[in-house]
């Protein structure tokens, strides 16, 4: 790497006032030195396809940093998240597709276009009003498609979330239940079928009932207006809170969960449970 190239990566104090014409344009700058046929090796090898993966990672990243009210990890992760965006938008410059002055110019189009109330003659009342505008603004931009009633849920989306979007679009429609009393009796009937699969040894229904069993109880945490990727979440992390506590409690007598029975795991767990409960 040249002496030139890594001058130019030693920037100013974040005190320091931006450089004209400001750090947006200085990362783009960054990112197409890295990519240049003397940058980076790793860089100049990425594609759309390889950084997928760091898209999703950075994102998680940024969502631990706001459910910890980390202000400073944000900044740094949303420029994480920020880099990925230039990134692509490098590879597509360099093979004349579009750059990142297109994905930003594509983006103020859509807000303008989406927000008549704030930049048009539109008037709505409430944030309901907002998102039934959108969605009719949305489906007249594209007035030659036909799409479902549950198109617009990315395939990416982890499963539960995907599950969870695309319930609520086949609600507004009016395919959903009445009350949550016919939601509980769906999760008690997918239930009993999953035992049923089980109880024949029958793998692959097994496999195809627990998924509709996740997928009823899915519907009852919309019913309950929560998104289920979030109460697992939660429950995921009080479950490490608690076992990383029996950790603690089995080191102060030199032992490892190995070395105990599934008796005094559970004793400690519910030792670990009194203890970190609200």
């Amino acid at each position: 790497m040249s002496d030139s190239f890594t001058q130019s990566l030693e920037l100013p104090s974040p005190h320091d006032p931006a450089p004209s014409p400001g750090w947006i344009t200085r990362l783009v700058e960054i990112m197409a030195q890295l990519r240049a046929p003397d940058g980076c090796p790793w860089d100049r090898e990425q594609t759309h396809q390889t950084l997928k993966e760091f898209l999703m990672e950075e994102a998680a990243e940024l969502f631990d940093a706001i459910d910890d009210e980390d202000e400073e990890g944000m900044v740094e992760e949303l420029g994480d998240v920020l880099l990925q965006v230039v990134f692509h938008s490098q590879i597509a410059s360099e093979e004349g597709r579009f750059n990142m002055q297109d994905v930003a110019r594509v983006c103020c189009e859509k807000l303008i276009r989406r927000h008549p109330h704030v930049f048009g003659e539109s008037e709505v009342n409430d944030a309901a009003g907002v998102l039934r505008q959108w969605e009719t603004i949305k489906r007249s931009e594209k007035p030659n498609r036909r799409p479902s009633a549950i198109s617009g849920v990315p395939r990416h989306l982890p499963a539960l979330h995907r599950a969870y979007k695309m319930q609520k679009k086949a609600a507004k429609v009016g395919f959903d239940w009445p009350s949550i009393e016919g939601v509980v009796a769906k999760i008690d009937e997918e239930l009993q079928e999953v035992k049923h699969a089980l109880a024949t040894d029958d793998t692959a229904a097994a496999s195809e009932e627990i998924g509709d069993l996740l997928f009823a109880v899915v519907n009852l945490s919309r019913f309950q207006q929560r998104v289920p990727e979030e109460l697992l979440h939660d429950t995921v992390k009080k479950f490490e809170t608690r076992f990383r506590r029996i950790e603690e409690l089995l080191e102060k007598e030199h032992k490892t969960p190995t070395e105990c029975t599934l008796g005094e795991l559970n004793a400690l767990w519910n030792q670990a449970k009194k203890e970190t409960s609200g």
